[in-house]
């Protein structure tokens, strides 16, 4: 396996979604070299290209302090009322003069040629922009045509990161080990050609996103696997908060098919769920009914399949014909999904389940965007700021990887580096070695492995837990993660691999805090 030394990066941003676009947009206008990395084939395919909902803009008779309480009131006593405060005030603002003046993202238009607005879970008004039910997609399409025309933005797909360079723990320089903890880069696998690359950089920003498909049932996209989490991890940043993963109540249940959103802002146009014989039952949870928080329809919906054995709940779109509402023209993309596994949502319920979603915690985050160690920022799902806390306020994720992109530019601009004094730092740092033994890789074993950790999780650590079942999931993670890392240690390396590795990691960190937690809060539900 050969290797190539790159140092002629000013800012390495490592995923390729709504917060790493953003950020290496907004730090090539500012005159800076960006390598912006995806570990898929084409850089689309993220979870931002997924999300359907919305975005948080402005609303009618609202304020920042009411969408401050929001956030609040969804992510109890443990949201960072600072980053509420900072996404309220800089969000939607951010939101007009970046997305729709500059970029130009094209939100759905109502009559008067004003962003159209909707209502989801939690939020007290109407506030969320949306570019029909496809609303990350247009989004992200949006960035990747603006990035395409920066000529300092070097965007690589297929491109896996495997680990954060740290001087500590990577230099030739014995007495490195005791200078202060800082990324300088990361190595990174070329997919097509197997070759490990080293790329050395002053300031790198990891958006690699969250972590649901560590899980059996989950709505993210398939590298959504934890990558930016388990390095962090692994070269010495603060991780916060990951026991809060967030189920999202309504995913297409269909034997035949992979879980498939269906957008909050269904029932937030008047869609109600109900048990297979019609009857509606989240008034029997919560005064809110279908409009409470996430975290508590996504329970009730799980107690009701355990209480009457049934393998999903049912979403009835009836209040939108009542509202005057097209269930195809409102939500186009929903109805040409279902429509290709037969159901026809004008004429028929959609069968829903929960899925995991989001992850609330992960990488400490500050007010610039910074970890814990230096030169390293972290954006996005794979950081923690606090602003959900304990449960995410539906569709203020996209808004807090813009508003996070644009603070963590924001302090580089103001903390420039001095390329010779960065150059020495980096003077001992090797490139990569490959093991020894380099065998070729067994996909039976990457299946099955991924396989019992995807069911430990769902099973012990997914929407209801209590102590046996944590102590029993980091028990079993902890043998897989010892079985896996040997695995790791004398085999070919592949994006498969990489990946397997990142993931019993993260299943185990989110395992272990669930475990250190006694007390039952939002996402985190302990049935004892």
């Amino acid at each position: 396996m050969t290797s190539t030394r790159i140092d002629d990066i000013d800012v390495l941003i490592i995923g390729s979604g709504i917060a790493g676009c953003s950020a290496a947009i907004m730090a090539a206008e500012k005159g800076f070299r960006v390598t912006l990395l995806s570990n898929s084939a084409s850089p689309n395919e993220c979870n931002t290209q997924y999300a359907q909902g919305g975005i948080v803009g402005y609303g009618e008779n609202d304020s920042p302090e009411k969408l401050v309480q929001d956030i609040q009131n969804a992510g109890g006593p443990i949201c960072n009322p600072k980053a509420a405060k900072a996404l309220a005030e800089k969000g939607p603002a951010l939101l007009h003069s970046f997305f729709i003046d500059h970029i130009g993202v094209k939100f759905s238009r109502n009559e008067d040629d004003e962003c159209e607005t909707t209502c989801e879970a939690a939020h007290s008004v109407r506030r969320i922009y949306h570019a029909a039910d496809a609303t990350g997609r247009e989004i992200q399409t949006a960035l990747l045509k603006k990035i395409s025309s920066l000529a300092n933005v070097r965007l690589v797909d297929s491109h896996t990161a495997i680990d954060l360079i740290t001087p500590n723990h990577h230099s030739l320089d014995p007495l490195a080990r005791y200078k202060k903890p800082r990324v300088t880069g990361a190595y990174v696998l070329d997919q097509k050609s197997g070759e490990v690359k080293t790329l050395l950089s002053p300031k790198t920003i990891l958006a690699t996103g969250g972590s649901g498909k560590i899980f059996l049932h989950s709505s993210n996209y398939k590298g959504a696997r934890g990558d930016g989490l388990a390095m962090a991890y692994r070269a010495g940043a603060g991780i916060i908060n990951t026991e809060f993963f967030q189920f999202h109540p309504t995913t297409f249940f269909h034997r035949d098919a992979n879980r498939f959103l269906i957008s909050e802002a269904v029932r937030g146009e008047g869609a109600r769920l109900t048990t297979l014989d019609g009857s509606p039952f989240m008034k029997d949870y919560h005064p809110d009914g279908d409009l409470a928080a996430r975290d508590i329809v996504a329970r009730s919906i799980h107690e009701e399949m355990v209480k009457n054995g049934q393998d999903c709940v049912l979403l009835n779109l009836e209040g939108l014909a009542k509202k005057g509402m097209d269930p195809k023209e409102r939500f186009p993309t929903i109805y040409q999904k279902c429509l290709e596994y037969g159901l026809d949502i004008t004429k028929e319920p959609i069968p829903v389940v929960p899925a995991a979603h989001y992850q609330c915690g992960g990488v400490v985050s500050d007010k610039h965007g910074r970890s814990s160690l230096s030169d390293l920022y972290a954006i996005g799902e794979v950081a923690c700021t606090g602003l959900h806390g304990a449960n995410r306020l539906a569709s203020t994720s996209l808004l807090e990887g813009l508003v996070w992109a644009n603070l963590a530019v924001e302090h580089i601009l103001e903390k420039p580096s001095n390329k010779d004094r960065f150059l020495k730092k980096i003077s001992h740092i090797p490139d990569w070695k490959e093991p020894k033994e380099n065998k070729e890789i067994d996909p039976a074993l990457i299946y099955q492995d991924w396989l019992n950790i995807r069911s430990i999780m769902w099973n012990y650590v997914g929407i209801s837990r209590n102590t046996k079942r944590l102590r029993r999931a980091a028990n079993d993670l902890e043998y897989l993660r010892h079985r896996i890392e040997r695995f790791y240690r004398d085999t070919k390396l592949t994006d498969d691999l990489i990946g397997l590795r990142n993931g019993v990691q993260v299943a185990l960190i989110i395992a272990r805090a669930a475990l250190m937690n006694p007390q039952a809060m939002g996402c985190h539900f302990l049935k004892d």
